[in-house]
């Protein structure tokens, strides 16, 4: 298990605890309650320096459960990690993500998709940002690996930073 994967896996109090919690007063639309109390909440990630924030609502409580929830999703989809060695065809969380057929497939709202698509990211900046040797590497075709981090925004946003990174055109 990588420094990520440990990050990610924590319960929620031990990921607020690894975080600065910053709470503020909100502007924009929700009446006047929204300007009086401090609901707003950054959080920054102090080992990662990862930074999310949550305002949409007016409690405070609600707010820090959304930012969690994005922290975690920030940790599996921004940070990038060393695959690890060997068949990443067969890794748990490619197994995981298989249908009865053999398909690789998991929708955006499965929890196990956050697993496989930093997964597919951290092959994906190994491999220099390229589809096709990616795609090997995990027994895929290409269209099947761009299917799969093209369903989550966040997801598509690291793979075109990733090809940029390494100077190949954006992809479509």
């Amino acid at each position: 298990m990588g420094q990520r994967d440990a990050w990610a896996s924590v319960s929620d109090d031990e990921l607020l605890a690894r975080c600065d919690v910053d709470l503020y007063r909100a502007s924009g639309p929700g009446g006047q309650k929204r300007n009086k109390t401090s609901s707003a909440v950054r959080l920054r990630h102090l080992p990662s320096g990862l930074r999310v924030i949550a305002e949409e609502s007016r409690s405070q409580h609600d707010n820090k459960a959304k930012a969690l929830k994005r922290m975690r999703r920030a940790l599996w989809l921004e940070l990038r990690e060393t695959p690890p060695e060997g068949d990443l065809a067969h890794h748990p969380f490619v197994d995981a993500a298989r249908d009865k057929s053999g398909t690789v497939w998991v929708g955006v709202k499965d929890p196990r998709y956050l697993f496989l698509a930093a997964l597919l990211l951290d092959a994906f900046e190994l491999c220099g940002g390229r589809m096709a040797e990616t795609a090997a590497r995990f027994e895929l075709g290409s269209a099947a690996l761009g299917d799969l981090l093209r369903c989550d925004e966040d997801a598509w946003k690291e793979a075109c930073r990733i090809r940029q990174k390494h100077g190949l055109k954006a992809l479509n």
